[in-house]
């Protein structure tokens, strides 16, 4: 299997007449956690709906563990546990049972469901109706969903909106030790000190174009006020922008 979980060379999509991505060019290995920053607008939600397929590129190309995005998709989702944007569930049924509309349209084994409620703290909601869920207890759901089919890829857009420090935390320890066991995660946040908290890489994108993959470890060599330090250089225009 290629070291290389997402490739992507060349990416353009443009919404009426307007370049959103452009020439776009970005690299995530294998078992590694990429933290994808940018701006609000940058065009983070629409560079993970591409590489999920959710999205068709105006131009470029992405290979997915070293396969061209198909248009059968079916085969790359079951691969990729997926967040973007608002998660939506049927809320007259419970956590488990969402999982379970899940796990059966992905074709896959209900056997780790009650493992997985554990895992991201919502272990006791029983027969609760996700209806009557906080808005940090389904974000965790939706982290859940993303997870429950045993993915090889997990596409997370903001994963942490909505949970409150101790969810933080908790969540936090779950993407290390998911990483830990193989997975390959692509995260975007706002909040740089999070992604400073578990990036092996991150990219930066601005103005419709990734300007920069580093490691973290270097940054932290070079800027002594960590990521929030050099994410700031860079939208400055510095740092080798």
């Amino acid at each position: 299997m290629t070291n290389t979980a997402v490739e992507i060379c060349n990416l353009t999509k443009v919404f009426d007449g307007k370049e959103v991505l452009r020439g776009c060019n970005l690299t995530v290995q294998s078992g590694t956690i990429y933290g994808l920053l940018g701006a609000n607008g940058a065009g983070k939600t629409t560079m993970f709906k591409l590489i999920t397929g959710l999205l068709s590129p105006t131009a470029g190309n992405i290979k997915v563990q070293g396969k061209t995005l198909s248009i059968d998709k079916k085969d790359f989702l079951r691969k990729m546990g997926i967040l973007i944007e608002t998660p939506v569930f049927y809320d007259h049924l419970s956590a488990r049972e969402n999982l379970e509309i899940h796990l059966s349209y992905m074709e896959h084994s209900f056997g780790k469901i009650e493992q997985v409620l554990e895992m991201v703290g919502l272990g006791d909601t029983g027969k609760q109706p996700v209806s009557k869920f906080s808005l940090g207890m389904k974000q965790r759901l939706a982290i859940g969903r993303a997870i429950s089919h045993s993915p090889q890829i997990l596409i997370l857009d903001e994963p942490i909106n909505g949970l409150d420090p101790m969810g933080i935390r908790q969540i936090r320890n779950l993407f290390l030790s998911l990483a830990k066991d193989g997975m390959t995660l692509l995260i975007s946040s706002h909040i740089l000190s999070e992604i400073e908290h578990i990036a092996d890489v991150v990219g930066v994108l601005t103005n419709g174009n990734v300007v920069q993959e580093v490691a973290l470890s270097e940054i932290k060599k070079q800027y002594p006020n960590g990521l929030e330090e050099y994410f700031f250089q860079i939208m400055s225009g510095g740092a080798g922008a």
